[in-house]
């Protein structure tokens, strides 16, 4: 019978669970890194209230800010502030502004995964 010999350190294989923990640490970090960007990017327009407003058939609405990219904030009806509108219709997923015909104003909006066109009249001061 032979005995056998002590493994010599340069034949001694080295462990593996350091590299998979590495593996697993920088896959992590890269989640989390996405999930944070995601998170930001949905809820950065709702914290600094840019995010689009959508409004129900009567609620009036303040539209500012510059033609291809307005803001829109619900409004009291009698608060006679500048660029008030009152919403006659809403159509829900679609951008097409022709729905609301030559009488009204249109102004197509989104809203995560919703898109909806509202059908606004001026209302007088």
């Amino acid at each position: 019978m032979t005995t056998p010999t002590p493994a010599t350190p340069e034949f001694t294989p080295a462990p593996e669970a350091p590299k998979s923990k590495k593996a697993l640490k920088k896959i992590g970090g890269i989640v989390v890194a996405i999930v944070i960007a995601v998170a930001v990017k949905l809820a950065l327009p709702h914290l600094t209230g840019e995010a689009p407003v959508h409004a129900k058939v009567g609620e009036c609405v303040v539209v500012t800010g510059a033609e291809n990219d307005p803001k829109v904030d619900t409004a009291d009806c009698s608060s006679g502030k500048a660029d008030l509108y009152k919403v006659e219709k809403v159509f829900e997923d679609t951008f097409d502004l022709a729905k609301c015909g030559e009488e009204l104003s249109a102004l197509a909006q989104q809203l995560n995964s919703d898109k909806f066109v509202l059908c606004l009249s001026e209302v007088k001061k």
